[in-house]
């Protein structure tokens, strides 16, 4: 069994006759941020459901946090974080309402809970908005409330699928200054984005074009290789062969 934190060989898989993921090879870190890139339709999504145990592979072979992906989907979520853009938190709950909650889902205890719910609240200030619904925050406060509860359990892995998306410019770095706060506690970060300039903050990024994983290394290093002054350029210059869009 791999060491890594995420570990995949020829994992592919296939919807009837069309390829969503083509037998991509990947090992992350523990603790590393890496940056999962691609264009609308290059198969980071149905990447990542494997990844979390929503989606069975075709073939290939890969594990999570030590799991199987294929065996094992029960133990990979309960070892995982996984933050969507679209749908994390509940709207119609309050602040607190929403901790409670995520938190019984990944187990906690009461006490615990209680003690990490407090913790939570006053670190994001938002003692004076506990009981508000989540409606009624910006999408900052909203986005970075989703990211502490996915890490309310420990997990040794958390998923960002497009975390920033729609936030402000200061927000996103706020929001990125807790993603390097989780990396220095060995949390392993999986993040995708469509935002250039938040590769540049990875470890290392991956970029996905037409399901196969077309590059992957550090943000300089892809920049040397495609000559490129930018991750906009090198991601330019990689989507630009792809044929297929969602």
């Amino acid at each position: 069994m791999s060491d890594a934190a995420i570990h995949a060989r020829g994992l592919t898989k296939r919807f009837g006759d069309f390829t969503a993921v083509d037998h991509i090879d990947l090992d992350v870190r523990p603790g590393e941020i890496f940056g999962f890139l691609g264009a609308n339709g290059a198969g980071k999504t149905t990447a990542i459901k494997m990844f979390i145990g929503l989606l069975k592979p075709t073939e290939g072979e890969a594990s999570v946090a030590g799991f199987d992906v294929y065996r094992k989907s029960a133990s990979i979520r309960r070892h995982i974080g996984y933050m969507s853009q679209r749908f994390s938190l509940y709207n119609d709950l309050t602040v607190l309402e929403n901790i409670r909650f995520y938190g019984g889902v990944y187990g906690l205890r009461r006490k615990e809970l209680e003690q990490r719910g407090d913790e939570m609240i006053a670190h994001l200030g938002l003692e004076q908005h506990k009981d508000t619904r989540l409606s009624e925050l910006p999408l900052g406060w909203k986005q970075k409330l989703a990211f502490s509860v996915a890490l309310i359990h420990d997990p040794r892995i958390v998923f960002l699928d497009e975390p920033t998306g729609g936030v402000d410019p200061i927000t996103r770095r706020q929001f990125w200054e807790m993603i390097y706060a989780a990396a220095d506690r060995g949390i392993t970060v999986f993040v995708t984005t469509h935002y250039m300039d938040e590769a540049e903050y990875c470890h290392r990024v991956s970029i996905m074009v037409d399901g196969v994983m077309a590059a992957c290394a550090t943000p300089e290093e892809l920049k040397r290789q495609f000559s490129a002054a930018s991750m906009d350029e090198v991601f330019y210059q990689l989507a630009r062969a792809g044929q297929r869009t969602e």
